[in-house]
């Protein structure tokens, strides 16, 4: 089946597509990892404040710094319930819905790794059939460069109030 040029092309372009869509998702992935990193030690912290409370615990704020505090027995966690709307939760409430949020975040990690690799093999295809059409075309039909990534050559511009060029 001989595929002209303009099907080459096409095809050349949903191949670049499909790559570029897959660095989006592999940088997406990326990112929910971090956060299910940063929930995960969270969870990990709340766990770790005894049932009677902790005195001088030291609470990190970021860039390496932290401060001293007084953890009573029944002191909560404040925890965004959504829409930045915050809300006092106890420890073991606080967890838990750092839990949830990370089983959704595992799930939706997932769904996006499946996205890529079902991607993958599509580019895979594509990146095949482009190779194999390239093949078939008759050596007189190739063109040295595809016309998509050569430059057009610069024109001179003309000056208002100047002469015509040979270019005009």
């Amino acid at each position: 089946m001989a595929v002209d040029r303009e099907e080459l092309q096409r095809i050349a372009q949903q191949v670049e597509a499909n790559r570029e869509r897959m660095q989006a998702i592999e940088q997406q992935v990326r990112q929910l990892e971090s956060i299910r990193i940063e929930q995960m030690q969270a969870i990990e912290a709340l766990l770790a404040i005894p049932d009677e409370g902790a005195e001088g615990a030291m609470i990190p704020l970021g860039s390496g710094v932290q401060i001293i505090a007084d953890i009573p027995p029944e002191g909560g966690a404040v925890v965004d319930i959504g829409s930045r709307v915050q809300a006092e939760r106890t420890r073991g409430e606080a967890a838990d819905i750092l839990t949830k949020r990370s089983e959704e975040l595992i799930t939706i990690i997932e769904r996006m790794k499946t996205e890529f690799d079902e991607l993958e093999q599509s580019t895979i295809a594509l990146a095949q059939k482009f190779n194999e059409s390239v093949e078939e075309l008759e050596p007189e039909t190739v063109i040295e460069e595809p016309a998509a990534s050569t430059p057009p050559p610069r024109r001179a511009r003309r000056k208002r109030g100047t002469d015509l060029t040979l270019d005009d």
